[in-house]
């Protein structure tokens, strides 16, 4: 509102010439400064210039790392092969099992009693009968003695009263009731004898002993423990399978036994005993297997990894198990295959994925992911990606590990 009212005013002071002098100078004013518009220029054109510049630039480093790297290719790796063959391969029933004793037992007195004798050291070797604690039995023995002294009594009267008898001086209810005493005093004398041979405490079978529990001199109730004895010289394997392999599962059968006590060494068992009615809960069976141990290596309670020997698969693609490449992302194995290149052929690596299947003396069954016939590098993948080029080396194939895998 103000311009408008100083141009009215404007208008209506100046006289016609200072009106037209004023549009003048008021022409030149909107009209650019000619130094201000070469300055756009020049800036506009510096900008064309750098920005084609790194545009170049960039085209020609590409370039540049292109022709680079098409002239230093990596040389062929050198790689060990082997052909994919049909074969039959071992398979397996894998469970979890525990390992029991045959026979184990906690040593304990039948009657009460001082202890005033220990025959055996702790973890020793026993045989059955070799005797190992001695109670206090010399009361026993007191009774034993009178018990005796009665029997003779009793068989001396007996002996007068059976020749009184026959000469008819006696009546026959003397002679029954002197035998009756004769058969008192012999009971009287075996319960005696059982009772002292129960104070002496014996090994009830073979086997080695645990930790002592006793002292000399101190008085044992029955039932009360004196030491542990174990015959670890065969052991039972329990376990469970899936109830869908009962088909497949028979009494005995080879059952192979690890232990991660002892790795690398195989155990062998044979299935004694199949449980006849299956578990509510879980629906499996429980199986239990014999197992000697003759070098008392494995202990009962142990954990140890059981393999049932089925029959074996026919017909599937094996190969050796370090042509295998295990990750987190699946297994997979690079296989051979020839390719044209410049008119000659060329060997090439590709990855395929595979399903594998039981490991065994170093060796793997394929059950997908390659065809019989087909070569499978066994040696350099390190040095391998897909589509690499490879030669073969005239270095045989790795020999697979000594023990079996039973994975």
């Amino acid at each position: 509102m103000d311009g408008e009212g100083m141009t009215k005013l404007s208008s209506e002071v100046l006289s016609p010439e200072q009106r037209q002098h004023a549009r003048a100078d008021a022409g030149r004013t909107l009209a650019p400064p000619p130094k201000t518009a070469r300055w756009f220029a020049i800036v506009g054109l510096a900008l064309v210039l750098v920005l084609g510049a790194l545009y170049g630039f960039n085209r020609l480093r590409t370039h540049a790392i292109a022709t680079f790297l098409a002239r230093n290719t990596q040389p062929p790796a050198a790689v060990s092969t082997v052909t994919a063959e049909l074969g039959a391969a071992p398979h397996f029933a894998r469970s979890i099992g525990t390992l029991a004793a045959v026979r184990q037992v906690t040593v304990a007195p039948e009657v009460a009693g001082r202890v005033t004798g220990i025959f055996f050291k702790a973890g020793t070797l026993v045989k059955a009968g070799d005797p190992l604690v001695q109670l206090d039995d010399a009361p026993e023995r007191a009774d034993l003695a009178g018990y005796q002294a009665q029997y003779r009594l009793a068989q001396l009267t007996l002996e007068r009263a059976q020749r009184l008898a026959r000469g008819q001086f006696t009546a026959q209810e003397t002679v029954d009731q002197d035998q009756s005493q004769l058969d008192q005093a012999a009971a009287a004398i075996q319960k005696t004898e059982a009772l002292i041979a129960q104070k002496l405490v014996r090994a009830p079978f073979a086997g080695q002993l645990g930790i002592r529990r006793i002292d000399l001199g101190q008085y044992l109730n029955p039932g009360t423990a004196i030491v542990t004895l174990t015959d670890l010289s065969q052991l039972y394997v329990n376990f469970t399978l899936p109830s869908q392999l009962r088909a497949e599962i028979a009494p005995g059968q080879t059952v192979d036994v690890t232990a991660d006590a002892f790795p690398g060494r195989r155990f062998t068992a044979k299935i004694t005993t199949i449980e006849p009615q299956l578990d509510a809960a879980t629906r499996t069976i429980e199986i239990q297997a014999a197992m000697p141990n003759p070098d008392r290596a494995l202990l009962p309670g142990m954990f140890v990894n059981v393999a049932v020997v089925l029959p074996p698969r026919p017909d599937v693609v094996v190969l050796p198990e370090t042509a295998v490449d295990y990750t987190l992302y699946g297994d997979s194995v690079y296989v051979i295959r020839t390719r044209a290149a410049a008119g000659k052929p060329l060997l090439e690596a590709v990855r395929r994925p595979v399903k594998i299947g039981p490991r065994w003396d170093g060796k793997v069954a394929i059950l997908a992911g390659v065809k019989p016939g087909e070569r499978v590098v066994t040696a350099g993948q390190i040095k391998l990606h897909d589509g690499a080029a490879v030669v073969l080396s005239p270095l045989p194939a790795p020999r697979p590990p000594a023990r079996p895998s039973l994975h």
